[in-house]
């Protein structure tokens, strides 16, 4: 479905897209990528990728929570579509801290051989996260494309309707479209 809505409503409703995106790309890829060249040497640079990714998420869910009841509703629409996201991507590194949590127990104290321990992360742990990255960044990149147009999902709308808003295309009551990816 897709709404009448300003050009400054819209420029707003990409900034929680882009931020997610930011958190993806440039944090957990590229900075992720460049800080294992220099791991040996130092460990600080990867460990501020899970600082940094925590910050970024923790700012993305308690602005989601302000939007609620102060912003535009359809800047606060697209807020709530990155917060549920960010939740799930949350949820995914919380899955992947417990089995590394565990591969370094069964290392330690259960006389694991590393390279056991490194199949278990990499394999069980790392890459699920991985491949929800990489889903994560194609979901994202279409929502930041239909916020820009002023696309919504009949999903979300129902979540969160406003009959005062103007409908351009698509149906309110059961038309699911190509917008349905929010």
């Amino acid at each position: 479905m897709q709404f009448e809505i300003s050009p400054e409503e819209l420029a707003k409703a990409k900034v929680p897209h882009e931020l997610f995106l930011t958190n993806l790309v440039g944090n957990h890829i590229l900075w992720f990528v460049a800080s294992l060249g220099i791991f040996s040497s130092f460990w600080q640079p990867i460990a501020m990728v899970p600082v940094m990714s925590l910050l970024i998420l923790g700012y993305t869910l308690l602005r989601a929570r302000r939007e609620r009841s102060g912003s535009s509703w359809y800047v606060m629409c697209q807020w709530q579509i990155v917060a549920r996201r960010s939740r799930v991507f949350l949820g995914v590194l919380v899955l992947f801290s417990m089995i590394s949590l565990l591969g370094w127990i069964g290392y330690s104290y259960l006389g694991m051989k590393k390279v056991a321990v490194f199949a278990v992360i990499g394999g069980v742990g790392l890459l699920p996260t991985l491949v929800s990255v990489l889903v994560l960044i194609v979901m994202e990149s279409d929502a930041m494309h239909q916020a820009a147009q002023g696309k919504l999902s009949a999903e979300n709308y129902k979540r969160f309707p406003n009959p005062a808003v103007v409908l351009v295309a698509g149906d309110v009551e059961g038309d699911v479209s190509e917008a349905d990816a929010g």
